[in-house]
């Protein structure tokens, strides 16, 4: 299985995008949010992580079969 190199920036690219919107479109609540994350305990950080990767593998796995 060879890697395809564009695919791989472009979902990249496609990820900054996103998360720069949510700068550009509610930059106050996402200040909120981050002092928010901060006072998170690391447990509850990974495990908010673990949930986003595994909706992102599932979203994958159900576009591209």
């Amino acid at each position: 299985m060879e890697l395809n190199w564009q695919l791989l920036i472009t979902a990249l690219g496609l990820a900054l995008v996103f998360e720069g919107a949510s700068y550009v479109l509610m930059a106050k609540k996402m200040r909120n949010l981050l002092i928010t994350l901060s006072l998170a305990s690391p447990d509850a950080l990974r495990f908010g992580g673990l949930l986003c990767m595994a909706f992102g593998v599932l979203l994958v796995w159900l576009v591209r079969g």
